[in-house]
């Protein structure tokens, strides 16, 4: 017998079906251990030796397959085709070797395979190879960078900067990238232009745009026409009218597709197209990739095998035509840094599955149609577009218009699929179709207007985006960007708005602190140069010790340089940082202000950042005489005049107790004494400080809001304001609001179809609704019946178990239920014997300890 394992269920349960009599397939579970969150994990004292570690459920599943071993002889290593994939065969290996349940004469071969087909999983079993020692090096070197980093530097921010969670190679590059972003934003000043457009109609009756181009002889640059008066002066020749064309040109233009996917653009165009995050997308790609539906989703290859090749141009063939079909194959290459282009783009595994009659659910529907277009189109005909320009001139020659237009002469690949684009990309597709014109010919002008216009800040970094520069700047790897930005906003280091990444002020402050203390380990060459490195071993051309002892080196005496770091001293960093974010020399308007460090209440001392047991605030000076204190940001002061104990707004007209506003260390909010224990609510983001009315007041106070009971159970309905706005919730299920007016106005019936498509929306994610209780496990606890998104099964606990196939939900009975949860493992009378057994023997208790489960991860990537 041989013994296959792969990473999860899914895939053994589709590879099983491939397989003969003779294979038996069982799943790892993903990684079977990790390094332990505690010091010495990573040693560099003793040539970097590690110290893994397997969790209870993970030693359970090698204990698993420690026994299947016992009679098999070959043991199969069918994991990703990837890094992580030989990582965790290499890590089974070892802790099979530990247990010393791997035979002497027992074959070990390792197999990958880039879809999971009946073709591409009997073609790798045919053709077995070693274990790539190359690769496991590089996940090794990586894993203990990674720890080295998380662990050694984020206890220094933690010590030095209250209020951190934490630092890591990848992620706090990438924070950096939305820091500056920010920075330039804030930065920005808009300068004014001005643009001159024309509405003429042609010989032929029809109506087109032109726009000056050039004044006495002179092509106009963007600022030419800086003000209104230039711009009028500009306008009055233009009136003058009398246009003839002088120049015509028409040219071809020619829009090759783009290739299929890889990781980083599936992202990218999974949020633009879908508004998924990176996490969802990898999410709803494995489940794609493990169906059999679409190849390995890890991969910046950007090539397809040939018979997929041949199976899209049959494809195109049959469904388009020959018109929309290239005469040759197109091939590409990636233009990514640090590529490793090994595995094929990703793409669907069999063609002929159209999109509309793939019956996947939601998310998968929908990825596996983005998937399958842009394979397709990637083989397909070029677009073509005729790109016109029509130059005109005034009668008195003073004055030369421009018309631009472009239409499309044959759509190609557009006609299936068209690639999206992020805020601040040109979009050539928005010119429109030009008349007809022939040099010489006069065009009647209809109207002139002068049109003022500003400069815009650069767009914020949205997922797809961020994913975009990071690859272009060769941090990290593709597979690892949805953890990467799910990290920064776990952290509480960036926030969400619509797609925008904004960076939060704790996000702010890490990136200032590491600018200042750590520089070298955010600058974009140096971590992508370490990425390089990381590459360069897994082709066996450096040591990763080596490579470790080197960066260590460093790192070790940078860490140790900031033991006597004072605090003062990053204050003084942070103030000379972030102080223009900190204290703005302009207020909300815009309107100067003459000394932004003054204290607004005291009129003496000066304002200046410090630190506290929860994170950063600003205070004055004069301490403890003066008692100002705000929040870390500011808008330009609109807490200002809010005294230390308070500003008055006025009487509760049905309570009669006091109202007053106050500035905490999160912002201004309201009070109002309520016997011994005060009621106080937050102020909402378009709520300002300084024109707080009683009424409104009032208004705030008076949350959570009641909307009414539900109908079903009869349960009050509540609405309030949350850390992610304004919602309604119905028992534990808390579904948003658009509007934070709606908070005050929403009624029962909309508040009830918001809960109810949450909860639906939650069921297709994955949740789970039950059917019906059974009754109780013989050890206490509920037995009920649910329906997952997998199909019906049994839950006792936090035990679940699948319905066999031949059993429905209405049929299970009690007792069949209590056999499937304690054959899940959920019983523990069984191993009652086993405890009693082990009393007997304190030798053997000692020998082999409980491990604890890990602590909570520093380290990130």
């Amino acid at each position: 017998m041989k013994l296959v394992v792969v990473e999860s269920p899914a895939k053994a349960k589709t590879i099983n079906k491939y397989l003969g009599k003779d294979y038996k397939v069982l799943a790892s579970y993903g990684h079977i251990r990790d390094l332990p969150s505690k010091n010495g994990s990573v040693d560099p004292d003793n040539d970097f030796e590690m110290v893994w570690e397997a969790d209870a459920k993970s030693a359970k599943r090698i204990s698993d397959i420690a026994n299947a071993l016992k009679d098999a002889d070959t043991l199969i290593l069918a994991t990703d085709p990837d890094r992580e994939g030989e990582a965790i065969s290499w890590h089974l290996i070892e802790a099979l070797k530990k247990r010393r349940a791997l035979k002497k004469d027992m074959a070990v071969e390792r197999v990958v395979f880039n879809a999971i087909t009946k073709s591409a999983v009997t073609q790798a079993m045919e053709q077995p190879r070693k274990l790539d020692e190359e690769l496991v090096d590089a996940y090794l070197a990586r894993r203990a960078l990674d720890y080295l980093v998380g662990f050694n530097l984020s206890p220094v921010l933690w010590r030095k900067l209250p209020g951190s969670r934490s630092a890591g190679r990848v992620q706090s590059v990438a924070l950096r990238i939305v820091c500056d972003r920010e920075n330039e934003i804030e930065m920005f000043r808009p300068q004014e232009y001005w643009n001159i457009a024309a509405e003429l109609r042609a010989p032929d009756g029809s109506h087109f745009e032109a726009r000056l181009h050039s004044l006495d002889g002179e092509t106009l640059k963007k600022f030419t026409l800086g003000n209104k008066g230039d711009a009028d002066r500009a306008l009055e020749i233009v009136k003058v009218g009398g246009y003839t064309v002088s120049a015509v040109e028409a040219k071809p233009v020619k829009r090759n597709p783009p290739p299929p996917f890889i990781t980083s653009t599936l992202q990218q165009e999974a949020s633009r197209k879908l508004g998924f995050s990176a996490k969802r997308t990898m999410q709803a790609a494995q489940k794609l990739y493990e169906e059999g539906r679409i190849t390995y989703m890890r991969t910046d290859g950007v090539n397809m095998a040939e018979e997929a090749y041949a199976a899209a141009r049959a494809m195109i063939q049959s469904n388009y035509g020959a018109r929309y079909l290239p005469e040759n194959t197109r091939r590409y290459s990636s233009k990514a840094k640090n590529a490793q282009e090994a595995h094929e783009a990703v793409r669907p595994t069999d063609f002929n599955l159209r999109p509309e009659d793939y019956h996947g659910d939601g998310d998968l529907k929908k990825l596996y149609t983005l998937v399958w277009r842009r394979a397709v189109a990637s083989q397909m005909e070029a677009a073509v577009f005729e790109r016109t320009t029509i130059d005109l001139t005034s009668k008195d020659k003073r004055a030369g218009l421009r018309a631009t237009g472009q239409v499309v002469v044959f759509d190609g690949y557009i006609k299936l699929y068209t690639e999206g684009h992020d805020a601040g990309d040109d979009d050539d597709d928005a010119e429109g179709r030009l008349p007809k014109m022939a040099e010489g010919q006069h065009a009647d002008l209809l109207k002139a207007d002068a049109n003022q216009s500003f400069t815009q800040p650069p767009p914020r970094y949205t997922e797809a985006s961020l994913v975009k520069r990071l690859e272009e700047l060769g941090i990290g790897r593709p597979s690892t960007y949805a953890s990467t930005l799910s990290t920064l906003e776990d952290r509480g280091y960036v926030r969400i708005e619509g797609k925008a990444l904004i960076p939060e002020d704790k996000g702010r402050l890490v990136t200032a602190f590491l600018e200042n203390f750590f520089s070298r380990y955010v600058e974009y060459d140096f971590t992508a140069g370490l990425e390089e490195k990381l590459d360069v071993i897994s082709d066996g051309k450096l040591d990763w010790k080596e490579f470790l002892r080197e960066f260590w080196k460093q790192f070790a005496a940078d860490i140790d340089g900031t033991k006597e770091l004072r605090v003062s001293a990053v204050l003084d960093a942070l103030n000379e940082a972030l102080g223009a974010y900190v204290f703005p020399r302009q207020d909300a308007d815009g309107n100067p202000i003459e000394n932004p460090r003054q204290c607004p209440l005291c009129k003496e001392g000066e304002l200046s950042m410090k630190l506290g047991k929860f994170g950063a605030f600003v205070g004055c000076s004069r301490h403890p005489e003066c008692k100002y204190t705000r929040q870390f940001s500011s808008d330009g002061g609109e807490s200002a005049a809010i005294s230390p104990d308070g500003n008055e707004l006025g009487v509760h007209p049905e309570t009669g107790e006091t109202i007053f506003l106050k500035s905490g260390r999160f912002g201004p909010y309201v009070e109002m004494a309520n016997g011994e224990k005060p009621k106080r609510a937050s102020l909402g983001k378009q709520d300002n400080a300084a024109e707080l009315t009683l009424e409104r007041a009032v208004e705030l106070l008076s949350l959570p809001r009641e909307v009414g009971r539900h109908p079903e159970d009869g349960e009050m309905i509540l609405a309030n304001f949350g850390r992610f706005g304004p919602y309604v919730q119905h028992g534990k299920t808390y579904a948003n609001l658009k509007d934070p007016r709606d908070v005050f106005t929403i009624g029962l019936n909309h508040a009830v179809a918001l809960i109810a498509d949450k909860k639906a929306r939650g069921a297709a994610r994955g949740g789970a609704t039950a059917l019906k209780s059974l009754g109780d496990h013989p050890e206490g606890g509920a037995i009920e019946v649910l329906e997952g998104r997998y199909g019906p099964y049994v839950k006792w606990g936090k035990v679940n178990a699948t319905l066999p196939k031949d059993v429905t939900p209405d049929a299970v009975t009690l007792e069949q239920a209590i056999e499937l949860v304690n054959a899940k493992g959920g019983s523990t009378k069984k191993k009652a014997p086993a405890k009693k057994a082990a009393a007997k023997k304190p030798a053997a208790k000692k020998a082999a300890p409980k491990k604890k489960a890990p602590a909570k991860k520093a380290s990130e990537e």
